[in-house]
């Protein structure tokens, strides 16, 4: 079992930036995949970026070249870098971690317990 903390959520203006942190302790060695989720009121979660173990990472369309996910193994943690932020991009942003490709795809990993992201226009 993998515990995830995340944090760096907040309010922002349209244009600015925030970097959102993942911590995990537990089970560490078992994480292979590791992603950003968020939700918006009234829609479904939504994957943002995902990273692998190698550092293969994908982003939805609505965040490319906006958005940079990375890893530290090291300080096992998972980094979010927002930016030039858009009133759209408010949600409650989810971190995830998965031992496989396949719990990946199929959303079986462990969840943090999310944080708000508010962008103002």
């Amino acid at each position: 079992q993998v515990q995830l903390v995340e944090s760096g959520g907040g309010l922002v203006q349209a244009g600015g930036s925030l970097t959102l942190s993942c911590a995990a302790s537990g089970s560490i060695f078992s994480i292979n995949v590791m992603g950003w989720y968020r939700q918006a009121p009234g829609k479904h979660r939504e994957l943002v970026a995902s990273i692998t173990s190698d550092r293969k990472t994908t982003y939805a369309d609505s965040v490319k070249g906006r958005f940079s996910i990375s890893r530290d193994d090291a300080k096992n943690t998972m980094y979010l870098q927002m930016n030039s932020l858009k009133p759209e991009d408010t949600a409650v942003y989810y971190c995830a971690v998965f031992s496989s490709a396949w719990a990946f795809l199929t959303g079986r990993g462990s969840w943090g317990q999310g944080t708000q992201v508010t962008v103002s226009s």
